[in-house]
Formats: C-alpha cells, sequence, structure tokens
C-alpha cells in the first residue's frame, strides 16, 4: 500500500505526542506537557522561517494560539513557534527554562564573531508542498499583525538524501526521533518541562572555494567521510575539523547530544544552511558554538573557513499548554 507524505506527517506526530507522554511529560493544569509536534516531524521538503519583532507582548498568546488554530486544517503544514528568553520570562515568569538567555556575539581566536539578531519570535513552518507553507505563513502574518512586525524572512528546503549544499550529510549525529524526546525535550520537575530551548543561525557558504578542494580535504574539514558519512579515524582526526569541534561531553565523557533540524537556503548567488538545533538546556548547544568559534581553546572550526554565520539567535518553545 502506498503511503503518502501527509498521512506520514500525521503519523509521526502521532507518535511523537505518544513518545512524549511515556518519556518526558509532566503535570500542568490543564494535562500533560506536550512538545510542539513540529519539532519531530522529519520528512518535510519546504520550510520557512519567520521572525518578528513583538511591540504588543499581551497580545502575542492569543495570536499565537489563533494561528495554531489556523494550521490545524492545513494538511501536512507544521508549524513550531519559539519565544524570545526575555519576552518568555515576562509572558510566563514561572514556566522560564533555568539560565536561558538571548543571543550575545561570541567572539573567538583572531576576533571570529558570530553575530546575534536576537528577535522576539520565531515561526517555523514545514511541510511537503511550498504553496501550504506559503498560505500559512500569509496567515501568522495576519494574526501577528497587532502585535508584531516581520523582521526576518527565509525560505529553505531539503536537498539531495539530507545533504548540505556542500554534498555532505547534514544531522548525522542525531539520535533516532524516540530517543530525540530525551535529547531536546526540558524534563519534568523543571520550569517549562515539555518546552525545548532552539538555537537559530544563518550561515552563508563558500561553496566555490570548498570546490576547489580533493575531496580528501574536504573529509579532512568536516571529519568524516563524503560518501557513507563515517566518521575519520582519531590517529587522523584534526583537532580543528567539524566533528571535533562540535561533539562535546560532560564530565562523565559521554556524548552531549543535540537535535538537529537544518535545511539548506538560497539561490544560485547566495546560499548556505539554516541551522536548526533543539535541546533540553542551552549550556551544550552554547558550548557547541564558543568551540567552533576558538573561543573555549582557541582552535577554530575549519569550517568556517567556508561558511559565515550573518544572524543568531536563543528561543524557547514552550510546550503546546503554554501556548493554548
Amino acid at each position: 500500500m502506498k503511503v503518502t507524505s501527509s498521512v506520514l506527517v500525521r503519523f509521526r506526530r502521532v507518535r511523537a505526542r505518544r513518545n512524549l507522554t511515556r518519556t518526558g511529560s509532566v503535570g500542568y493544569k490543564e494535562g500533560m506537557a506536550t512538545a510542539q509536534p513540529g519539532i519531530f516531524s522529519l520528512g518535510t521538503s519546504t520550510h520557512l522561517h519567520l521572525e518578528f519583532d513583538v511591540s504588543a507582548s499581551d497580545q502575542v498568546l492569543a495570536a499565537i494560539a489563533r494561528l495554531r488554530e489556523a494550521a490545524t486544517p492545513i494538511v501536512g503544514v507544521n508549524i513550531v513557534v519559539g519565544v524570545a528568553p526575555r519576552l518568555w520570562a515576562q509572558l510566563a515568569p514561572e514556566q522560564a527554562p533555568i539560565d536561558v538567555v538571548e543571543f550575545e556575539p561570541i567572539v573567538g581566536s583572531d576576533g571570529y564573531t558570530m553575530p546575534a539578531s536576537q528577535h522576539g519570535l520565531w515561526v517555523w513552518l514545514h511541510g511537503g508542498a511550498t504553496d501550504g507553507v506559503f498560505d500559512l505563513g500569509r496567515t501568522a502574518l495576519a494574526e501577528l499583525a497587532t502585535c508584531a512586525t516581520l523582521a526576518a524572512e527565509q525560505w529553505s528546503f531539503a536537498y539531495g538524501a539530507s545533504q548540505d549544499l556542500t554534498g555532505f550529510e547534514d544531522g548525522t549525529e542525531n539520535p533516532p526521533v524516540d530517543e530525540a524526546m530525551t535529547v531536546a525535550v526540558i524534563p519534568s520537575a523543571q520550569p517549562c518541562a515539555g518546552g525545548s530551548v532552539a538555537l537559530l543561525q544563518r550561515w552563508v557558504h563558500d561553496l566555490d572555494g570548498f570546490a576547489e578542494l580533493e575531496v580528501a580535504e574536504q573529509e579532512s574539514v568536516m571529519g568524516r567521510t563524503l560518501h557513507g558519512s563515517v566518521e575519520l579515524d582519531e590517529s587522523i582526526q584534526l583537532d580543528s575539523s567539524h566533528v571535533s569541534r562540535v561533539v562535546v561531553e560532560d564530565d562523565e565523557g559521554d556524548e552531549l547530544e543535540v537535535f538537529r533540524r537544518s535545511t539548506p537556503f538560497g539561490g544560485v548567488r547566495e546560499h548556505g544552511l539554516m541551522f536548526v538545533a533543539f535541546s533540553a538546556d542551552q549550556a551544550r548547544l552554547d558550548r557547541m558554538l564558543r568551540r567552533m568559534a576558538g573561543a573555549e581553546d582557541g582552535v577554530r572550526d575549519r569550517l568556517t573557513e567556508f561558511s559565515t554565520p550573518t544572524a543568531g539567535a536563543w528561543y524557547v518553545v514552550p510546550p503546546v499548554e503554554l501556548l493554548s
């Protein structure tokens, strides 16, 4: 039997809800905390990131509720809403995640800088058809018009078999969806349990410069093979490789994972990656960025020679119950 993409999306939504009920839920007055299903809805080909500057914070939650309700009948379009940490602390002070702050520029070795572009609200729409995503994007603009102004808009898309425009597979280190709940969702007994901390960055690639490298050197930059995405052996893995920079461990030597949902963007002149990652805490993602910039030990990720960040923001992604 042939299964359509829209059916798969609905199935994944249900599975995500069930998994969270089993592993990561906490009681609220209105019921169990549920992570926003769009975080875990995989396989979508068209993505739209909208960032807003908020002018009337007292109207934001009502506008978000209307937008989420409008999204319900649009089959195959997922919606994820993130709120800037400072604004969320204002809207729900008792449900502000621990130690989550807004994006500040990260300065690394040789003055290398990851810039900040923090806005008040982030709406991420993704689905299998561009028209549905476009229509819901227009709806988002209309519903938020009384309380927020669109500050940034970026379309992105799936490329190849989950690949970055460089040709290398993206998200290789991602845990399976069933395990991603424990990685991406704030655990019970913590403020905003069932929610998540999201990092959104825009990176512009120098594909021509990267293409001038021999495949072996490209693999050295990345720290894994182009075909098969096999991590290079420790004997040849460079400290400056991307893998070496972004794989971080806790005090016991266990890897601190995140859940990535990045997609390429752009046209033939300017193109790159919309880096999206979700975590149960901000610290591990912040450390990855600092290691990439060389702010931790002076060793900078060599991938930053071929890709430049142009925007960066942190968002709290509350559970659905707190957005109702």
